[in-house]
């Protein structure tokens, strides 16, 4: 393949990436912002179009950027299709596939065996072999199970005909520091020289690679490591039901003063595409799964903080409830396995009336995604008796105290999820209980 770096940079060959959500579109920019020649697809219409537009298809993904990619549109660095067979074309040596790989709150291989499939539809009869690089979270051995046999049946011979490696993704798109150049990033290819073509092409944008002994190394280290935190939330939640009458937050500030020990908040559980299914993907890839027990115990005490959240409220007989955020973080459009979705669902079970904000999503999202009304901030405020503030978002912080205050006619009581969002406002006076997920008798 000669020098594929040099030839990326040089403009002889081009990139693809497939899918081009948070992970593939950051992809499609860093890359681009490089000089080399970058094609992303997509199902959808709405954000090819976007891309195309020379606008950002994620909200808030400016702030990890760094600066507006509309002059890699305008200088034709960067495009997107939803007609994938371009992609197939000998002229893009490198796929970077960027596809989701859970459905339902659990993994899920769908997207990752079309992809496979139609990369493996390319013509390779007297053609260089594409390098392959998985940068989705993927279930352990799913490399070997899945992708190889899927090349191999179409008559690849992967690792001459074609090369493939992983390459799990860290960043975290709400900390710019947090990124494609700055982190360390694992790789691995299913043969030496595979991750040696990794490292080249992936060394035009990240300063820091590091290879793996191979590629079933390298596709088990995203999912640990987020077990690892994963174990570890949870234990902050389980220690503030064991200890209700004590301020966990306050004792795990105290303990994460400890050199080697990290500080957690309880929560109202975890969510997104990483934490909550890092456990399921270690599980469903072990050998002997039966080992891994603390990993079934945190999935059942994570996946039930919501609904205690829920019954919570409505053991206390509030009878409308407005939920701030469907994103499970602030200012991240993502509501995979937000801890809303659950406590929205067993609130209405309960009888009681709910409603839910998001600025980020349109009102028919929401009702479609959580089967609830929205209402508009602040003002829609004053029908609730009570309020869970699920994402801190920016704008659920811009509002003074007074005016917050007038709005509030009904409420009688305040859930906060670990961000604190208007702790520091005076309740008492108010009549308003204000509880912060891990404060003393919060699931009182």
């Amino acid at each position: 393949m000669g020098d594929l770096r040099r030839r990326l940079l040089d403009g002889e060959r081009k990139l693809a990436v497939w899918g081009t959500g948070y992970i593939g579109f950051s992809t499609l920019v860093s890359f681009a912002s490089h000089g080399v020649s970058c094609t992303g697809t997509d199902v959808s219409d709405r954000i090819v179009g976007t891309i195309n537009a020379g606008r950002i298809p994620v909200p808030n993904m400016e702030y990890w950027i760094g600066f507006d990619p509309k002059y890699l549109v305008e200088s034709k660095m960067m495009r997107a299709t939803t007609n994938w067979r371009e992609l197939v074309d000998p002229e893009f040596l490198v796929h970077m596939i960027a596809i989701p790989t859970e459905k339902e709150d659990s993994p899920w291989d769908g997207a990752l065996e079309d992809v496979a499939k139609k990369i493996a539809s390319r013509e390779t009869s007297r053609q260089e072999a594409p390098l392959v690089i998985v940068e989705s979270t993927l279930t352990p051995g799913k490399t070997d199970a899945l992708i190889v046999p899927m090349l191999e049946n179409n008559g690849l011979r992967v690792g001459k005909d074609i090369f493939v490696g992983v390459a799990p993704r860290r960043d975290w798109f709400i900390s710019p520091e947090k990124n494609l150049k700055t982190l360390p990033r694992v790789v691995g290819g299913t043969t030496p020289q595979t991750t040696e073509l990794m490292i080249g092409v992936l060394g035009i944008v990240c300063d820091r690679l590091v290879p793996a002994p191979d590629h079933r190394h390298a596709e088990i280290v995203k999912s640990v490591e987020n077990a690892y935190r994963h174990v570890e939330i949870t234990l902050a939640n389980q220690l503030s039901l064991a200890y209700p009458s004590l301020n966990m937050v306050e004792i795990l500030r105290l303990v994460g003063t400890k050199w080697n020990i990290g500080t957690y908040h309880p929560s109202f559980g975890s969510g997104g595409y990483c934490i909550p299914l890092s456990s399921k993907y270690v599980l469903e890839g072990a050998e002997e799964p039966e080992h891994l027990s603390i990993l079934k115990d945190t999935i059942a005490t994570d996946s039930g903080m919501p609904l205690m959240v829920a019954d919570r409220i409505a053991d206390r007989g509030f009878k409308s409830v407005g939920i701030l955020g469907l994103a499970y973080k602030g200012d991240l459009k993502v509501h995979v396995l937000s801890p809303t979705l659950r406590i929205t669902s067993r609130l209405m079970q309960r009888g009681v009336a709910v409603k839910v904000h998001d600025p980020y999503y349109t009102k028919e999202e929401i009702k479609a995604i959580t089967g609830a009304d929205s209402f508009v901030f602040p003002q829609g405020l004053s029908e609730f008796e009570c309020i869970i503030i699920v994402a801190r978002h920016r704008i659920y912080r811009a509002i003074s105290e007074a005016y917050l205050k007038t709005i509030l006619k009904k409420c009688r009581m305040i859930v906060d999820n670990m961000e604190e969002t208007w702790q520091d406002f005076e309740w008492k006076s108010s009549g308003i209980q204000y509880f912060v997920s891990g404060n003393s008798h919060w699931l009182r």
